[in-house]
Parts: structure tokens; C-alpha cells; sequence
């Protein structure tokens, strides 16, 4: 009988815990989030690299990697940050995101990738390992809230990617 009425308890207490987990961790990463899907709405211009090579003959990091796309990920991203009360983790959340993704396009040139093209898993966690990577002198996350922030964006930034290309802001669907 005992039993009975303390396995529920556990179980709520759980989904709870979890719940509360994945709370905190889509709520540490927003700013990311928000600073990684800029680009593809207000992106466009120039070139980061200005049209330069790498010493390989291959761009630096491609066409799609512009000043104003990156500007306009720190903004939006560091916006929220303020509105979540911390404009400093906001900013740097967003400077990781945006710096690990150049780092990918920047890897992806080196191994003869074009621009647009599939890189999986790398695709999806280029921008959120910079995050935490630039929020560590900030904020260090637990390890269950960065585990969860890990697992949870792969499928996260695939549908958003997705549901962008539906919606005519992106080339191809991921």
C-alpha cells in the first residue's frame, strides 16, 4: 500500500524536475536561438569576408556570411537578453552563436562544402556550442540544463529550419 501512494509522488516530483530542466534550458538558450535565425530574415549584403580567400583557394566562409546578418543576430539576440534581465549573458550567448557558426562555415569551406549544403549534426550544434562556450565567463549552466540544450536543438533548429524553407526564407530545408 505504501507503495502505491509513493510511487505517483515520485513520478510527478520527475516530471516535474524535468519539465523544469528543459524550461530552463530553452529559456538560457533563447537568445541564441533568436541570434542564430536572424541572419536568414534580415541578413544579406556584404560578405564578411569580403569576397577573400582562404589560403586553400576556397572562400573564407561564403557568400551567406554577412555584415549585416551577423549584426542583426548580436542585436536581436542581445535584445533578448535584455528583456530576459540579462543583457551581458545575451550578448555573449549571441556572439558564441553567431562565432560557432561561422566556425562551421569556415570548416565546411575547408572540406569543399558550398554554401547551403547539408552538414549534419554540426548544422544544428555549431551555434549552440558557441553559446555556451562565450556564456561560460557569464553564467555556467548545470550539466542536466547544457545536456538538455544539446539534445533538444538538433530537432529544434531542423523543424525551425524547415518551416523557414516553407516559408520561402530559406533556400533548402535545413
Amino acid at each position: 500500500m505504501v507503495a502505491k501512494l509513493w510511487l505517483p509522488k515520485m513520478v510527478k516530483s520527475m516530471a516535474v524536475t524535468v519539465a523544469e530542466i528543459v524550461f530552463d534550458a530553452l529559456y538560457l538558450i533563447f537568445p541564441a536561438y533568436c541570434a542564430n535565425a536572424a541572419p536568414v530574415i534580415f541578413g544579406g549584403g556584404r560578405p564578411i569576408n569580403g569576397g577573400r580567400k582562404f589560403r586553400d583557394g576556397r572562400p573564407i566562409f561564403g557568400p551567406r556570411k554577412t555584415f549585416r546578418g551577423f549584426s542583426a543576430g548580436l542585436i536581436i539576440g542581445t535584445l533578448v537578453g535584455f528583456l530576459q534581465s540579462h543583457i551581458l549573458l545575451g550578448f555573449m550567448l549571441s556572439l558564441g552563436a553567431l562565432t560557432g557558426d561561422l566556425v562551421e562555415s569556415f570548416i565546411k569551406r575547408r572540406l569543399g562544402r558550398p554554401p547551403g549544403a547539408s552538414f549534419p549534426v554540426a548544422d544544428q550544434l555549431d551555434f549552440v556550442l558557441g553559446a555556451l562556450l562565450f556564456s561560460m565567463p557569464i553564467s555556467q549552466p548545470s550539466l542536466p540544463v547544457a545536456l538538455t540544450i544539446v539534445i533538444i536543438t538538433p530537432p529544434i533548429h531542423l523543424l525551425t529550419n524547415f518551416l523557414a524553407y516553407l516559408l520561402g526564407l530559406k533556400k533548402e530545408p535545413w
